[in-house]
C-alpha cells in the first residue's frame, strides 16, 4: 500500500513538476483556463482554510475542554447525547455536509455562494477532527499539574487555563492541523457552497464566490472543453494541493514529536 502511495506520488511529480514555474504559481488561468497559472485557486484555498480555522477552532477547543475537564467520563444524558452527536459528525459524507452548507448557510441564512458559507460547512466537517484530538491532549497532561493548581487555590477554570491549557496548546496545533489538511482536499462541501468553476478574480470579502484547488481540478478533469489540453494543468495542481496536504501533515507529525519529548524531558 506504502509502495503504491510512493509510485503514485513519484508519478504526479514526473507529470506535474513540467508545468510548475513562478507564472503557473502566480498567474490566473486563461484562454478557458487552458493556459496561464492557479494563483487565484491557491489564494481561494489558503482563505478558505483560514476562515474554517476561525470557526472551527474556537467551538472545537471549547468542546474538547467541556469533554476533558467538565463532563469527565460521566454517563448524564447530556454527555452521552454530545458524544453522539460527534461521532456521528465523523461519520458523514462529505457530501451530506455540502447538502447542509446549501440548505442552512447559502440559502436558509442567505450568505449565498460565498467563502462564508463554504468556511461555515468546513468548519463543520473539521470539528470531530479538532475534538477528539484536543481532548486526547488534554487528557495527556499529567493530573500533578491539576493538583498542584487546585493546592494553590485555584477556581476550575484557572486550573484549565493555566495549568493544562499551556501544556495541551502543540496537541491542540496538531489537531487544527489535521483537521485543515482534510478539509483541504475536500470538493462536495465547497461544490455546492461557493467554489466557483471560473473565477480570475481574487475575492476582496468573505460573501465573493472563489476559486479553490480541489473544485478546480475536478472542473479541469470534467468540464473543460479540452480536458487533454489542460491534463499537464491537471497535474500540476494536483501535486500543489498534495504538496500543501503533506506539508501541514509534517507540521502536526513534528510539533508532536516535539510534544512528547518535551513530556519526556
Amino acid at each position: 500500500m506504502v509502495g503504491a502511495g510512493v509510485l503514485i506520488f513519484i508519478y504526479l511529480i514526473v507529470k506535474g513538476s513540467v508545468v510548475i514555474n513562478w507564472t503557473f504559481l502566480t498567474d490566473p488561468p486563461r484562454q478557458g483556463m487552458t493556459s496561464g497559472g492557479i494563483f487565484p485557486a491557491i489564494f481561494g484555498t489558503l482563505c478558505l482554510m483560514l476562515l474554517t480555522l476561525t470557526f472551527a477552532l474556537p467551538v472545537g477547543v471549547a468542546s474538547a475542554i467541556y469533554f476533558a475537564e467538565y463532563a469527565g467520563r460521566g454517563s448524564s444524558h447530556l454527555n452521552i447525547l454530545m458524544r453522539l452527536a460527534t461521532s456521528i459528525l465523523a461519520g458523514v459524507p462529505s457530501i451530506v455536509y455540502g447538502l447542509l452548507g446549501l440548505s442552512l448557510f447559502v440559502l436558509y441564512m442567505r450568505f449565498g455562494f460565498s467563502l462564508l458559507s463554504a468556511s461555515l460547512t468546513l468548519s463543520i466537517l473539521s470539528l470531530p477532527v479538532i475534538i477528539a484530538a484536543s481532548e486526547e491532549s488534554l487528557r495527556s497532561v499529567p493530573d500533578s499539574y491539576r493538583e498542584a493548581a487546585v493546592a494553590l487555590g485555584a477556581t476550575k477554570w484557572q486550573v484549565v487555563r493555566h495549568a493544562v491549557l499551556p501544556y495541551a496548546v502543540p496537541g491542540i496545533i496538531t489537531s487544527c492541523i489535521l483537521a485543515l489538511s482534510r478539509a483541504a482536499g475536500e470538493t462536495a462541501p465547497i461544490l455546492l457552497t461557493g467554489a466557483a468553476y471560473y473565477h480570475p478574480r481574487l475575492p476582496t470579502s468573505i460573501l465573493d464566490q472563489f476559486m479553490a484547488l480541489p473544485f478546480h481540478i475536478f472542473a479541469l478533469a470534467t468540464q473543460s472543453v479540452d480536458p487533454v489540453k489542460t491534463r499537464p494543468i491537471q497535474f500540476g495542481a494536483v501535486l500543489i494541493l498534495i504538496m500543501l496536504v503533506l506539508g501541514m501533515n509534517m507540521a502536526a507529525i513534528l510539533i508532536r514529536i516535539r510534544q512528547r519529548r518535551m513530556a519526556q524531558a
